[in-house]
Protein backbone atom coordinates (compact mmCIF):
# COMPACT_ATOMS: atom_id res chain seq x y z
CA UNK A 1 0.00 0.00 0.00
CA UNK A 2 1.39 3.39 -1.04
CA UNK A 3 1.59 6.45 1.18
CA UNK A 4 -1.47 8.03 -0.43
CA UNK A 5 -3.51 4.90 0.20
CA UNK A 6 -2.34 4.73 3.81
CA UNK A 7 -3.45 8.29 4.51
CA UNK A 8 -6.68 7.78 2.58
CA UNK A 9 -7.61 4.73 4.65
CA UNK A 10 -6.89 6.56 7.90
CA UNK A 11 -8.98 9.48 6.69
CA UNK A 12 -12.00 7.38 5.70
CA UNK A 13 -12.12 5.78 9.13
CA UNK A 14 -12.64 9.09 10.95
CA UNK A 15 -13.44 12.04 8.66
CA UNK A 16 -16.73 13.21 7.16
CA UNK A 17 -15.93 15.54 4.25
CA UNK A 18 -17.95 18.61 3.15
CA UNK A 19 -20.11 18.63 0.02
CA UNK A 20 -19.42 14.94 -0.47
CA UNK A 21 -21.38 11.73 -0.80
CA UNK A 22 -18.86 9.69 1.17
CA UNK A 23 -19.85 6.46 -0.62
CA UNK A 24 -18.25 7.92 -3.77
CA UNK A 25 -14.85 7.27 -2.22
CA UNK A 26 -15.38 3.54 -2.55
CA UNK A 27 -14.49 4.14 -6.24
CA UNK A 28 -13.07 7.67 -6.38
CA UNK A 29 -9.73 7.88 -4.54
CA UNK A 30 -9.41 10.60 -1.94
CA UNK A 31 -6.22 12.60 -2.48
CA UNK A 32 -4.21 13.45 0.65
CA UNK A 33 -2.09 16.58 0.17
CA UNK A 34 1.28 16.87 1.86
CA UNK A 35 2.37 20.33 0.80
CA UNK A 36 1.55 23.28 -1.42
CA UNK A 37 3.71 25.78 -3.27
CA UNK A 38 2.45 28.51 -5.56
CA UNK A 39 -0.34 27.14 -7.76
CA UNK A 40 0.66 23.54 -7.02
CA UNK A 41 -0.57 21.00 -4.51
CA UNK A 42 1.53 17.85 -3.94
CA UNK A 43 0.36 14.52 -2.58
CA UNK A 44 2.31 12.09 -0.38
CA UNK A 45 3.75 10.28 -3.39
CA UNK A 46 5.04 13.41 -5.11
CA UNK A 47 2.32 13.92 -7.74
CA UNK A 48 1.40 17.57 -8.28
CA UNK A 49 -1.97 19.13 -9.08
CA UNK A 50 -2.46 22.64 -10.44
CA UNK A 51 -5.02 24.31 -8.17
CA UNK A 52 -7.38 25.79 -10.77
CA UNK A 53 -10.12 26.55 -8.23
CA UNK A 54 -7.97 28.34 -5.63
CA UNK A 55 -8.86 25.69 -3.03
CA UNK A 56 -12.56 26.63 -2.97
CA UNK A 57 -11.95 30.17 -4.20
CA UNK A 58 -9.80 31.37 -1.30
CA UNK A 59 -6.15 31.22 -2.38
CA UNK A 60 -5.19 34.20 -4.51
CA UNK A 61 -1.40 34.47 -4.08
CA UNK A 62 -0.41 30.84 -4.04
CA UNK A 63 0.20 28.22 -1.38
CA UNK A 64 3.02 28.82 1.11
CA UNK A 65 3.40 32.42 0.01
CA UNK A 66 6.57 33.61 1.79
CA UNK A 67 5.24 37.11 2.52
CA UNK A 68 2.05 35.86 4.15
CA UNK A 69 3.96 33.10 5.92
CA UNK A 70 6.34 35.59 7.49
CA UNK A 71 3.60 37.94 8.66
CA UNK A 72 1.85 35.08 10.45
CA UNK A 73 5.12 33.86 11.99
CA UNK A 74 5.87 37.33 13.30
CA UNK A 75 2.37 37.67 14.74
CA UNK A 76 2.30 34.29 16.49
CA UNK A 77 5.26 35.35 18.62
CA UNK A 78 3.40 38.50 19.68
CA UNK A 79 -0.25 37.55 20.23
CA UNK A 80 -2.20 34.52 19.01
CA UNK A 81 -5.66 35.56 20.23
CA UNK A 82 -7.54 37.83 22.61
CA UNK A 83 -11.23 38.39 23.25
CA UNK A 84 -12.49 41.26 21.09
CA UNK A 85 -15.19 42.32 23.53
CA UNK A 86 -13.72 45.01 25.76
CA UNK A 87 -10.24 44.44 24.28
CA UNK A 88 -8.57 45.13 20.97
CA UNK A 89 -5.26 44.57 19.19
CA UNK A 90 -3.10 46.12 16.50
CA UNK A 91 -3.81 43.75 13.57
CA UNK A 92 -7.61 44.15 13.88
CA UNK A 93 -7.34 47.94 14.13
CA UNK A 94 -4.97 48.24 11.18
CA UNK A 95 -6.98 45.84 9.03
CA UNK A 96 -10.20 47.73 9.76
CA UNK A 97 -8.57 51.03 8.83
CA UNK A 98 -7.33 49.60 5.55
CA UNK A 99 -10.65 47.98 4.63
CA UNK A 100 -12.50 51.24 5.28
CA UNK A 101 -9.95 53.11 3.15
CA UNK A 102 -10.12 50.73 0.18
CA UNK A 103 -13.86 50.01 -0.03
CA UNK A 104 -16.44 52.47 -1.43
CA UNK A 105 -16.74 55.72 0.51
CA UNK A 106 -19.33 55.60 3.27
CA UNK A 107 -18.52 52.11 4.52
CA UNK A 108 -17.00 53.19 7.82
CA UNK A 109 -17.54 50.37 10.32
CA UNK A 110 -16.13 46.83 10.28
CA UNK A 111 -17.68 43.89 12.12
CA UNK A 112 -15.69 40.63 12.07
CA UNK A 113 -16.97 37.08 11.77
CA UNK A 114 -15.29 33.72 11.27
CA UNK A 115 -16.37 32.73 7.74
CA UNK A 116 -18.57 33.69 4.81
CA UNK A 117 -21.83 32.16 6.02
CA UNK A 118 -21.40 33.79 9.42
CA UNK A 119 -20.75 37.12 7.72
CA UNK A 120 -24.04 36.83 5.84
CA UNK A 121 -25.80 36.08 9.14
CA UNK A 122 -24.26 39.25 10.58
CA UNK A 123 -25.48 41.39 7.68
CA UNK A 124 -29.01 39.96 7.77
CA UNK A 125 -29.32 40.32 11.54
CA UNK A 126 -27.83 43.81 11.50
CA UNK A 127 -30.27 44.97 8.82
CA UNK A 128 -33.26 43.42 10.60
CA UNK A 129 -32.16 44.87 13.95
CA UNK A 130 -31.59 48.32 12.42
CA UNK A 131 -35.25 48.58 11.46
CA UNK A 132 -36.27 47.39 14.94
CA UNK A 133 -34.14 50.13 16.48
CA UNK A 134 -35.46 52.82 14.15
CA UNK A 135 -39.15 52.19 14.72
CA UNK A 136 -40.00 50.09 11.65
CA UNK A 137 -40.35 46.57 13.06
CA UNK A 138 -42.54 45.51 10.14
CA UNK A 139 -39.46 45.55 7.85
CA UNK A 140 -38.32 41.97 8.43
CA UNK A 141 -38.29 40.16 5.08
CA UNK A 142 -35.40 39.67 2.66
CA UNK A 143 -35.35 39.68 -1.13
CA UNK A 144 -32.93 37.43 -2.98
CA UNK A 145 -32.28 36.33 -6.56
CA UNK A 146 -33.14 32.94 -7.95
CA UNK A 147 -30.12 30.63 -8.39
CA UNK A 148 -28.27 32.48 -5.63
CA UNK A 149 -26.04 31.03 -2.93
CA UNK A 150 -25.00 32.79 0.26
CA UNK A 151 -23.84 30.02 2.58
CA UNK A 152 -25.08 27.06 4.54
CA UNK A 153 -26.08 28.34 7.96
CA UNK A 154 -29.82 28.72 8.43
CA UNK A 155 -30.37 32.39 7.56
CA UNK A 156 -27.75 32.25 4.81
CA UNK A 157 -29.51 29.24 3.28
CA UNK A 158 -32.81 31.10 3.53
CA UNK A 159 -31.60 33.76 1.13
CA UNK A 160 -30.12 31.16 -1.22
CA UNK A 161 -31.81 29.30 -4.05
CA UNK A 162 -29.64 26.31 -4.99
CA UNK A 163 -31.94 23.31 -4.41
CA UNK A 164 -29.16 20.96 -3.33
CA UNK A 165 -28.66 23.11 -0.23
CA UNK A 166 -32.14 24.44 0.47
CA UNK A 167 -34.64 21.70 -0.37
CA UNK A 168 -33.83 19.32 2.49
CA UNK A 169 -33.90 22.06 5.09
CA UNK A 170 -36.79 24.18 3.81
CA UNK A 171 -38.81 23.64 7.01
CA UNK A 172 -36.06 25.47 8.91
CA UNK A 173 -35.72 28.44 6.59
CA UNK A 174 -36.95 32.04 6.77
CA UNK A 175 -39.72 33.23 4.50
CA UNK A 176 -37.94 35.18 1.77
CA UNK A 177 -38.97 36.74 -1.53
CA UNK A 178 -37.22 35.40 -4.63
CA UNK A 179 -36.89 37.52 -7.76
CA UNK A 180 -35.71 36.20 -11.16
CA UNK A 181 -31.95 36.43 -11.58
CA UNK A 182 -30.49 38.78 -14.20
CA UNK A 183 -28.24 35.87 -15.28
CA UNK A 184 -27.48 36.38 -18.96
CA UNK A 185 -27.11 32.73 -19.97
CA UNK A 186 -30.72 32.43 -21.17
CA UNK A 187 -30.92 35.85 -22.82
CA UNK A 188 -32.69 35.95 -26.19
CA UNK A 189 -30.52 35.47 -29.27
CA UNK A 190 -28.97 38.73 -30.39
CA UNK A 191 -29.56 40.51 -27.08
CA UNK A 192 -26.58 41.90 -25.18
CA UNK A 193 -25.83 41.45 -21.48
CA UNK A 194 -26.77 45.01 -20.55
CA UNK A 195 -30.15 44.99 -22.26
CA UNK A 196 -31.05 41.61 -20.79
CA UNK A 197 -30.01 42.64 -17.26
CA UNK A 198 -32.02 45.86 -17.60
CA UNK A 199 -35.06 43.92 -18.73
CA UNK A 200 -34.81 41.48 -15.82
CA UNK A 201 -34.75 44.37 -13.35
CA UNK A 202 -38.47 44.94 -13.95
CA UNK A 203 -39.27 42.03 -11.62
CA UNK A 204 -37.16 43.53 -8.84
CA UNK A 205 -38.73 46.96 -9.32
CA UNK A 206 -42.21 45.43 -9.07
CA UNK A 207 -41.31 43.47 -5.93
CA UNK A 208 -39.89 46.50 -4.15
CA UNK A 209 -42.82 48.69 -5.16
CA UNK A 210 -45.30 46.16 -3.81
CA UNK A 211 -43.55 44.95 -0.65
CA UNK A 212 -41.03 47.63 0.38
CA UNK A 213 -42.85 48.44 3.62
CA UNK A 214 -42.08 44.93 4.91
CA UNK A 215 -38.66 44.43 3.26
CA UNK A 216 -35.51 44.79 5.34
CA UNK A 217 -32.91 44.25 2.62
CA UNK A 218 -32.10 42.89 -0.81
CA UNK A 219 -29.08 40.58 -0.93
CA UNK A 220 -27.14 39.77 -4.13
CA UNK A 221 -23.94 38.18 -5.34
CA UNK A 222 -22.71 41.03 -7.55
CA UNK A 223 -21.89 40.09 -11.17
CA UNK A 224 -21.28 36.36 -10.62
CA UNK A 225 -23.58 33.77 -9.06
CA UNK A 226 -20.84 31.38 -8.04
CA UNK A 227 -22.31 28.16 -6.68
CA UNK A 228 -25.26 28.49 -9.04
CA UNK A 229 -22.97 27.63 -11.95
CA UNK A 230 -20.83 30.75 -12.37
CA UNK A 231 -23.77 32.51 -13.99
CA UNK A 232 -23.00 36.17 -14.79
CA UNK A 233 -24.79 39.46 -15.41
CA UNK A 234 -24.15 43.09 -16.29
CA UNK A 235 -23.20 45.79 -13.70
CA UNK A 236 -26.16 47.94 -14.79
CA UNK A 237 -28.41 45.69 -12.70
CA UNK A 238 -26.51 46.70 -9.55
CA UNK A 239 -26.81 50.37 -10.42
CA UNK A 240 -30.56 50.07 -10.94
CA UNK A 241 -30.88 48.08 -7.73
CA UNK A 242 -29.02 50.69 -5.69
CA UNK A 243 -31.29 53.43 -7.02
CA UNK A 244 -34.41 51.39 -6.25
CA UNK A 245 -33.28 50.50 -2.73
CA UNK A 246 -32.76 54.20 -2.06
CA UNK A 247 -36.21 55.06 -3.42
CA UNK A 248 -37.97 52.41 -1.38
CA UNK A 249 -35.89 52.73 1.81
CA UNK A 250 -34.53 49.18 1.69
CA UNK A 251 -31.01 48.04 2.58
CA UNK A 252 -28.71 46.59 -0.08
CA UNK A 253 -26.38 43.75 0.95
CA UNK A 254 -23.53 42.78 -1.37
CA UNK A 255 -22.16 39.30 -0.84
CA UNK A 256 -18.64 39.72 -2.23
CA UNK A 257 -17.31 36.74 -0.29
CA UNK A 258 -16.42 34.91 -3.50
CA UNK A 259 -16.00 37.82 -5.92
CA UNK A 260 -14.19 40.44 -3.83
CA UNK A 261 -10.47 41.19 -3.95
CA UNK A 262 -9.91 41.34 -7.68
CA UNK A 263 -11.83 38.31 -8.93
CA UNK A 264 -14.18 40.29 -11.21
CA UNK A 265 -11.47 42.55 -12.64
CA UNK A 266 -11.80 45.33 -10.07
CA UNK A 267 -10.93 45.14 -6.41
CA UNK A 268 -14.63 44.89 -5.54
CA UNK A 269 -17.45 44.04 -7.92
CA UNK A 270 -19.58 46.99 -6.76
CA UNK A 271 -16.97 49.35 -8.23
CA UNK A 272 -18.04 48.34 -11.74
CA UNK A 273 -21.49 49.81 -11.07
CA UNK A 274 -20.11 52.87 -9.26
CA UNK A 275 -22.20 52.14 -6.18
CA UNK A 276 -21.89 51.49 -2.45
CA UNK A 277 -23.97 48.82 -0.73
CA UNK A 278 -25.25 49.32 2.82
CA UNK A 279 -23.51 46.10 3.85
CA UNK A 280 -20.45 44.63 2.15
CA UNK A 281 -19.60 41.04 3.10
CA UNK A 282 -16.01 39.92 2.55
CA UNK A 283 -14.17 36.67 3.28
CA UNK A 284 -12.37 33.90 1.30
CA UNK A 285 -9.50 35.80 -0.41
CA UNK A 286 -9.35 38.28 2.48
CA UNK A 287 -6.61 36.23 4.16
CA UNK A 288 -5.05 34.94 0.97
CA UNK A 289 -6.53 31.53 1.65
CA UNK A 290 -4.68 31.01 4.93
CA UNK A 291 -7.11 31.37 7.80
CA UNK A 292 -10.88 31.79 8.27
CA UNK A 293 -11.90 35.43 8.63
CA UNK A 294 -14.80 37.53 7.39
CA UNK A 295 -15.62 41.23 7.55
CA UNK A 296 -19.01 42.88 7.29
CA UNK A 297 -18.62 46.56 6.45
CA UNK A 298 -21.47 49.00 6.93
CA UNK A 299 -22.25 52.68 7.22
CA UNK A 300 -22.05 55.02 10.18
CA UNK A 301 -25.81 55.53 9.81
CA UNK A 302 -26.36 51.85 10.60
CA UNK A 303 -23.80 51.97 13.41
CA UNK A 304 -25.48 54.96 15.06
CA UNK A 305 -28.83 53.13 15.19
CA UNK A 306 -27.24 50.76 17.75
CA UNK A 307 -25.26 53.38 19.67
CA UNK A 308 -27.09 54.23 22.91
CA UNK A 309 -27.09 53.85 26.68
CA UNK A 310 -26.91 50.23 27.83
CA UNK A 311 -30.42 50.06 29.39
CA UNK A 312 -32.02 50.67 25.98
CA UNK A 313 -30.74 47.23 24.90
CA UNK A 314 -30.08 48.51 21.39
CA UNK A 315 -26.58 47.03 21.11
CA UNK A 316 -25.84 44.46 18.42
CA UNK A 317 -25.30 41.32 20.49
CA UNK A 318 -23.58 38.96 18.08
CA UNK A 319 -20.25 37.27 18.67
CA UNK A 320 -17.86 34.48 17.73
CA UNK A 321 -15.12 33.26 20.04
CA UNK A 322 -12.43 33.94 17.44
CA UNK A 323 -13.80 37.27 16.24
CA UNK A 324 -10.98 39.36 14.74
CA UNK A 325 -8.33 36.71 15.46
CA UNK A 326 -4.86 38.38 15.33
CA UNK A 327 -3.28 35.62 13.22
CA UNK A 328 -6.06 35.82 10.63
CA UNK A 329 -5.87 39.64 10.64
CA UNK A 330 -2.09 39.41 10.12
CA UNK A 331 -2.61 37.14 7.12
CA UNK A 332 -5.16 39.62 5.74
CA UNK A 333 -2.77 42.55 6.20
CA UNK A 334 -0.06 40.66 4.30
CA UNK A 335 -2.57 39.90 1.54
CA UNK A 336 -3.52 43.58 1.26
CA UNK A 337 0.18 44.48 1.14
CA UNK A 338 0.61 42.26 -1.91
CA UNK A 339 -2.35 43.91 -3.62
CA UNK A 340 -0.89 47.34 -2.81
CA UNK A 341 2.69 46.59 -3.84
CA UNK A 342 2.40 44.26 -6.84
CA UNK A 343 -0.07 45.97 -9.18
CA UNK A 344 -2.21 42.85 -9.06
CA UNK A 345 -5.38 44.15 -10.70
CA UNK A 346 -3.54 45.33 -13.80
CA UNK A 347 -1.52 42.12 -14.05
CA UNK A 348 -4.73 40.12 -13.83
CA UNK A 349 -6.03 41.80 -16.99
CA UNK A 350 -3.35 40.05 -19.05
CA UNK A 351 -4.05 36.73 -17.31
CA UNK A 352 -7.79 37.10 -17.92
CA UNK A 353 -7.14 37.77 -21.60
CA UNK A 354 -5.01 34.62 -21.77
CA UNK A 355 -7.81 32.59 -20.17
CA UNK A 356 -10.17 33.89 -22.86
CA UNK A 357 -7.85 33.14 -25.78
CA UNK A 358 -6.80 29.73 -24.45
CA UNK A 359 -10.40 28.52 -24.26
CA UNK A 360 -11.85 30.37 -27.27
CA UNK A 361 -11.75 27.26 -29.48
CA UNK A 362 -14.30 25.57 -27.21
CA UNK A 363 -16.99 27.95 -28.47
CA UNK A 364 -17.21 25.67 -31.53
CA UNK A 365 -17.55 22.49 -29.48
CA UNK A 366 -20.77 20.61 -30.21
CA UNK A 367 -21.60 20.32 -26.50
CA UNK A 368 -20.51 23.75 -25.23
CA UNK A 369 -23.35 26.25 -25.04
CA UNK A 370 -21.37 29.19 -23.73
CA UNK A 371 -17.99 30.38 -22.55
CA UNK A 372 -18.55 33.31 -20.20
CA UNK A 373 -16.06 35.38 -18.28
CA UNK A 374 -15.88 38.18 -15.76
CA UNK A 375 -12.31 39.09 -14.85
CA UNK A 376 -10.45 36.13 -13.38
CA UNK A 377 -13.48 33.85 -13.45
CA UNK A 378 -14.24 31.86 -16.59
CA UNK A 379 -16.94 29.23 -17.06
CA UNK A 380 -17.64 26.71 -19.83
CA UNK A 381 -21.18 25.32 -19.89
CA UNK A 382 -21.55 21.75 -21.21
CA UNK A 383 -24.97 20.86 -22.65
CA UNK A 384 -26.60 17.89 -24.36
CA UNK A 385 -27.92 20.12 -27.17
CA UNK A 386 -26.14 23.31 -28.21
CA UNK A 387 -29.01 24.91 -30.12
CA UNK A 388 -31.58 24.66 -27.32
CA UNK A 389 -29.08 24.80 -24.44
CA UNK A 390 -30.78 21.71 -23.03
CA UNK A 391 -28.81 20.78 -19.92
CA UNK A 392 -27.41 17.37 -19.19
CA UNK A 393 -29.36 15.54 -16.49
CA UNK A 394 -27.56 15.96 -13.20
CA UNK A 395 -27.69 12.18 -12.73
CA UNK A 396 -25.24 11.84 -15.62
CA UNK A 397 -22.46 13.48 -13.55
CA UNK A 398 -20.72 14.83 -16.63
CA UNK A 399 -18.68 17.24 -14.57
CA UNK A 400 -17.30 14.38 -12.52
CA UNK A 401 -15.77 12.92 -15.69
CA UNK A 402 -13.92 16.21 -16.26
CA UNK A 403 -12.80 16.22 -12.63
CA UNK A 404 -11.40 12.67 -12.85
CA UNK A 405 -9.60 13.33 -16.12
CA UNK A 406 -8.07 16.51 -14.77
CA UNK A 407 -6.72 14.66 -11.74
CA UNK A 408 -5.07 12.11 -14.02
CA UNK A 409 -3.35 15.01 -15.84
CA UNK A 410 -2.28 16.83 -12.69
CA UNK A 411 -4.94 19.52 -12.34
CA UNK A 412 -7.60 20.29 -9.75
CA UNK A 413 -10.67 21.26 -11.79
CA UNK A 414 -13.88 20.83 -9.78
CA UNK A 415 -16.85 21.58 -12.03
CA UNK A 416 -20.19 22.88 -10.83
CA UNK A 417 -22.47 20.22 -12.23
CA UNK A 418 -21.89 20.50 -16.00
CA UNK A 419 -20.07 23.83 -15.74
CA UNK A 420 -16.29 23.64 -16.01
CA UNK A 421 -14.69 26.75 -14.58
CA UNK A 422 -11.31 28.38 -13.97
CA UNK A 423 -10.92 30.42 -10.80
CA UNK A 424 -7.14 30.21 -10.36
CA UNK A 425 -4.72 31.95 -7.99
CA UNK A 426 -3.47 35.24 -9.39
CA UNK A 427 0.11 33.90 -9.45
CA UNK A 428 -0.72 31.50 -12.27
CA UNK A 429 1.40 31.90 -15.44
CA UNK A 430 0.15 32.14 -19.04
CA UNK A 431 1.70 28.74 -19.76
CA UNK A 432 -0.15 27.19 -16.83
CA UNK A 433 -3.40 28.69 -18.13
CA UNK A 434 -2.71 27.04 -21.49
CA UNK A 435 -2.20 23.73 -19.69
CA UNK A 436 -5.54 24.08 -17.88
CA UNK A 437 -7.29 24.88 -21.16
CA UNK A 438 -5.78 21.77 -22.73
CA UNK A 439 -6.84 19.58 -19.82
CA UNK A 440 -10.34 21.08 -19.76
CA UNK A 441 -10.74 20.53 -23.51
CA UNK A 442 -9.74 16.89 -23.17
CA UNK A 443 -12.05 16.43 -20.21
CA UNK A 444 -15.01 18.01 -22.00
CA UNK A 445 -14.44 15.72 -24.99
CA UNK A 446 -14.47 12.70 -22.68
CA UNK A 447 -17.46 13.89 -20.65
CA UNK A 448 -19.65 14.58 -23.68
CA UNK A 449 -18.67 11.56 -25.75
CA UNK A 450 -21.50 9.28 -24.58
CA UNK A 451 -25.18 9.78 -25.31
CA UNK A 452 -27.77 10.24 -22.57
CA UNK A 453 -28.73 7.32 -20.39
CA UNK A 454 -31.13 9.16 -18.04
CA UNK A 455 -34.42 10.51 -19.35
CA UNK A 456 -35.48 13.80 -17.74
CA UNK A 457 -37.14 16.95 -19.08
CA UNK A 458 -34.78 18.92 -21.31
CA UNK A 459 -35.21 22.09 -19.24
CA UNK A 460 -34.39 20.41 -15.92
CA UNK A 461 -31.55 22.22 -14.15
CA UNK A 462 -31.13 21.65 -10.41
CA UNK A 463 -28.30 24.13 -9.91
CA UNK A 464 -26.06 21.60 -8.23
CA UNK A 465 -22.82 23.05 -7.03
CA UNK A 466 -20.13 20.38 -7.23
CA UNK A 467 -19.50 17.17 -9.20
CA UNK A 468 -22.03 14.72 -7.94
Amino acid sequence: MGLNDQWMQRDLKVLWHPCTQMKDHEQLPLIPIKRGKGVWLEDFEGKRYLDAVSSWWVNVFGHANPRINQRIKDQVDQLEHVILAGFSHQPAIELSERLVAMTPAGLERVFYADNGSSCIEVALKMSFHYWQNTGKPQKKRFVTLTNSYHGETIAAMSVGDVPLFTETYKALLLDTIKVPSPDCYHRPEGMGWEEHSRNLFAAMEHTLAEHHETISAVIVEPLIQGAGGMRMYHPVYLKLLREACDRYDVHLIHDEIAVGFGRTGTMFACEQAGIRPDFLCLSKALTGGYLPLAACLTTDKVYQAFYDDYPTLRAFLHSHSYTGNPLACAAALATLDIFAQDNVIEANQALAARMASATAHLAEHAHVAEIRQTGMALAIEMVQDKASKAAYPWQERRGLKVFEHALSRGALLRPLGSVVYFLPPYVITPEQIDFLAEVASEGIDIATRDSLSVAVPANFYPGFRDPG
